[in-house]
């Protein structure tokens, strides 16, 4: 086999769990030399542990063999730093067996990053698509490191005791604990990455100007407005100072060293600036300067060149085209941003992609009173993303609410999995916006998500969407200062019966419940009276949530009440959420705010809204996250009677039969797929003439229903090509002749009459971004013209597949609504974990319709199916760790 010929899809950046980064791929014969270096660099006791001697030089037969490998039953990957290689790992296949002995050797300067379970992890995926099930390994019992590293990767690791060397053997299928650990890790490492982003010791400023219109000029001067906690290098060629401060005509020549680099040059000079930059030893770098993705191909592959050179030398790029970071920690007080106006350190952090929007965010969010622990404006998101975001907030301590203001989607697979992980401790507000159309830059490094996926992902991962800023910072507020509701009960005090009217009008029409009547504490009421009403109000056990609306009276000032509210709040015990329409404020006046550490509103402040119908909405999203966040994660469950293989040799054949294309099963495909993971479908024949029909009927049990072959009529929701409930031979014969003048077509279906029930539909749509889509709703033309369906993401866990059934705005009537007899839910949720389960082991399976399944109370029948099969779509956020490729 050719020995540079392997699977690019191999090669990949990854991160460590210091934070820096490096490139992975496969070894090639040309890498010899780099190899050589690298043994020259390795201490003693290093080359003792893997070669079990001393081995000092590698002798060129050596060289070529370790250099020179097929890619199948000899595979090696080299993580390179640079042009430097630093770790090495291989496995070679057993004498043709579906086992390989593994090793690997990490570079001493950098042992202890994390390297060999990432090698491990990558060798392992290489090895399982080359058909290998096992790795066995010989270790020096003295090398503690390296059984540790294999002790804790997930695997079950037998072992064997031998003069002093271990013998390791442990079978390489991804386990739910390896899975567990690679993620586990994988968090650590980029929320360390990320980490070291916002918390830079030194910043240089390359472009920093003398010229007030510069963009060079204001990120410099906001570092320094912001009294940045290090020092701050200016980068300037033609000036020996930049406000004052000293500068240096390259990055190459600031003596210290550098954690952060600022880009605020044309992108003509950035690839000199990057080169600069890689020999400098700087680990991040935020390019403000547009010019590239955005711009066409050759800015998107100059793009592409910058970000690839830089994860090859550790480095993470924010950019380009970005606004910059913010880190508000009193610590750190960091501004590399375009932005004027910053708020107060809070404790919620900010993703955004656009540079220009985040601008005026920043300034609304100060407007309103809501204080940012963390800021980052990704521009073009040609590496750090808002995942990188979601895995550092989650272990953050200075961050309680996380906002995301998203344009599309890099990987939305991983994006749903790190955002149900993190909702469950954090709550997420998210704009999407881009429905229709995303900037080219974006689209470039991102993937299309139809509207059901993204719907899907948010509400499945409990991330609360809004339409507008407007409205993200409304649910800020609330969720930044005030407590969850504990229940859906609202409460309204207030000064004015036509506003605190208009208040419970809005909170039934949000799905919430008035525990009583609106208070209405009267115009002319003093502080006192109108504070005593709130404390009576809260304490009231039958009230979950607060909303308070006040016009302010002639006669004392609002301030007055607005103390008092705030003092009645502080000074009763039950923690409820309140919130307001107070003197038309909007954002957290300071006569509501409690005064955080630093001065900033803190916990227990009050927002307001400028109107009732704003305040609801905010404190309803808090109640339906506080619902979701509540409500049992679930467990991921496999139904009982599953035949993969079976399913998998159907699927296969009939690929097989298509040469790989696309192509729909036949009936008899689809019945025994289905039937292999317990999925029945009601019996029945497939006739041409009456006679057959009439038969036909006989044998599978009267009642049947009779159904015309013909394609055209098979989603009629007129059923003008079916007929019910027959029961003699005369309406079989003459049922056959309607079929065949409505269809003129002779074949028809004779089926056995399923108990009568509600007809609802269980379907897979394959989105080959997100992944697959589980559907459920109630069958017929106003479902499907309101399109009133449900979507879950795999994998499903049961409460998942309990909720989907229960989600659509028409599913009342399957729980019995009208005075109907309610179905049979557990069987629903059944068929929907089956069919989950299915697309999980065959995804191949790339299109999937029950349609229609009958649900009652005696269960769920399915009385149709359609199954589309091809070649399974990439599995984004599968597969060993690694950082979304440049470009994707």
């Amino acid at each position: 086999m050719d020995p540079f010929d392997y699977p690019r899809r191999w090669e990949a950046d990854v991160v460590l769990s210091d934070g820096g980064t490096v490139h992975l791929r496969p070894i090639v014969p040309t890498d010899a030399e780099a190899l050589r270096a690298f043994h020259g660099r390795l201490s003693e006791r290093t080359r003792y542990f893997r070669y079990f001697g001393p081995y000092p030089r590698i002798p060129d037969k050596d060289l070529r063999r370790f250099s020179t490998v097929d890619h199948h039953d000899r595979v090696a990957f080299i993580a390179l730093l640079g042009d430097d290689i630093i770790a090495v790992g291989r496995y070679e296949r057993l004498n043709g067996q579906d086992s390989a002995e593994v090793a690997f050797v990490v570079e001493d300067a950098h042992q202890g990053r994390g390297l060999g379970s990432i090698l491990l992890e990558h060798l392992a995926a290489a090895a399982r698509e080359r058909g290998l099930a096992k790795f066995e390994a010989e270790v020096l019992a003295e090398n503690a490191q390296m059984v540790r590293v294999f002790r804790d990767a997930g695997y079950q690791v037998s072992r064997e005791f031998d003069e002093g060397v271990l013998h390791l053997e442990f079978a390489i299928d991804p386990t739910e604990a390896a899975v567990a650990v690679a993620r586990a890790r994988e968090q650590a490492a980029e929320a360390r990455s990320v980490h070291n982003l916002l918390h830079p010791r030194s910043v240089a400023v390359i472009g920093a100007s003398t010229d007030p219109t510069k963009i060079g000029y204001a990120v410099f001067s906001n570092l320094l407005a912001a009294d940045f906690a290090g020092p701050v290098f200016p980068v300037n060629a033609e000036h020996p100072s930049v406000r004052g401060v000293r500068a240096y005509p390259s990055v190459l020549d600031i003596p210290d060293p550098v954690d952060l680099a600022v880009v605020a040059i044309p992108a003509s000079g950035v690839d000199e600036v990057l080169d600069a930059c890689l020999a400098k030893g700087v680990t991040n770098l935020v390019v403000v300067t547009s010019g590239f993705g955005e711009t066409g191909p050759d800015g998107r592959g100059a793009e592409r060149r910058m970000v690839g050179a830089a994860r090859a030398h550790g480095m993470r790029v924010v950019g380009p085209n970005a606004l910059g970071v913010v880190n508000l920690d009193p610590t750190v007080r960091l501004n590399a941003t375009l932005a004027p106006t910053l708020p107060g350190p809070g404790r919620t952090g900010f993703f955004c992609q656009s540079g220009a929007l985040g601008t005026a965010i920043l300034a609304d969010a100060a407007a309103r009173g809501l204080g940012l622990s963390t800021f980052v404006s990704a521009g073009n998101r040609a590496d750090v993303s808002g995942n990188d975001l979601l895995q550092y907030w989650e272990t953050d301590a200075n961050t309680d609410v996380v906002l995301l203001y998203l344009e599309s989607f890099g990987n939305p697979r991983k994006f749903a999995r790190l955002a149900r992980r993190l909702g469950r401790r954090k709550p997420i507000v998210a704009v999407k916006s881009g429905r229709n159309t995303v900037l080219p830059a974006l689209a470039a490094t991102g993937v299309a998500v139809d509207e059901a996926s993204v719907q899907a992902l948010f509400e499945q991962a409990g991330v609360i969407r809004v339409e507008s800023i407007a409205q993200l910072f409304d649910t800020a507020l609330l969720l930044a200062h005030q407590p969850l509701p504990a229940g859906e009960r609202v409460a309204v005090v207030g000064n004015s019966s036509a506003i605190g009217v208009l208040a419970a009008d809005a909170a039934l029409a949000q799905g919430l419940t008035l525990a009583d009547d609106p208070v209405d504490v009267g115009a002319q009421a003093g502080p006192d009276v109108f504070a005593d009403a709130v404390a009576r109000t809260l304490r009231r056990p039958d009230v979950d949530a607060l909303v308070v609306v006040f016009v302010p009276p002639l006669t004392i000032p609002g301030t007055a009440y607005a103390r008092a509210l705030r003092e009645a709040a502080a000074e009763v015990e039950e923690t409820k959420p309140i919130v307001s329409t107070f003197l038309a404020a909007e954002g957290i006046p300071a006569s509501l705010a409690v005064p955080g550490p630093d001065g900033a509103p803190g916990k227990g402040s009050i927002p307001s809204y400028p109107s009732p119908e704003r305040a609801v909405l905010a404190l309803a999203r808090a109640t339906n996250y506080a619902r979701w966040r509540s409500t049992p994660r679930g467990h991921l469950v496999r139904p009982e009677g599953l035949d993969q293989p079976a399913a998998a040799s159907i699927v296969t054949a009939a690929l097989s039969a298509s040469d790989g294309a696309e192509v729909e099963l036949a009936d008899a495909q689809v019945i025994a797929l289905l039937a292999a993971y317990g999925i029945p479908v009601m019996p029945f024949r497939v006739v041409a003439d009456a006679s057959s029909a009439v038969a036909a009927a006989a044998a599978l049990g009267l009642p049947v229903v009779m159904k015309t072959a013909s394609r055209q009529f098979r989603r009629r929701s007129d059923l003008v090509g079916v007929r019910l409930d027959l029961t003699t031979e005369d309406g079989i014969r003459n049922a056959y002749a309607e079929l065949r003048q409505v269809s003129g077509v002779d074949e028809v279906y004779v089926q056995r009459m399923a108990p009568k029930g509600i007809s609802c539909t269980i379907g897979l749509q394959d989105d080959p971004s997100f992944g697959t889509l589980v559907s459920f709703g109630l069958a017929g033309l106003i479902s499907d013209l309101l399109g009133d369906r449900a979507y879950r993401a795999l994998p499903l866990t049961d409460t998942d597949a309990e909720a989907i059934v229960r989600a659509p705005k028409a599913a009342p009537l399957l729980a019995g609504y009208g005075g109907g007899e309610p179905a049979d839910l557990a069987a629903l949720s059944d068929l929907v974990l089956r069919v989950a389960a299915l697309a999980e082991d065959v995804p191949e399976v790339r299109e999937l319709a029950l349609e229609p399944v009958l649900a009652s109370s005696a269960g769920a029948f399915v009385t149709g199916g359609r199954v589309t099969v091809g070649p399974p779509p990439s599995r984004h956020d599968t597969g060993p760790r690694r950082l979304r490729a440049p470009g994707e």
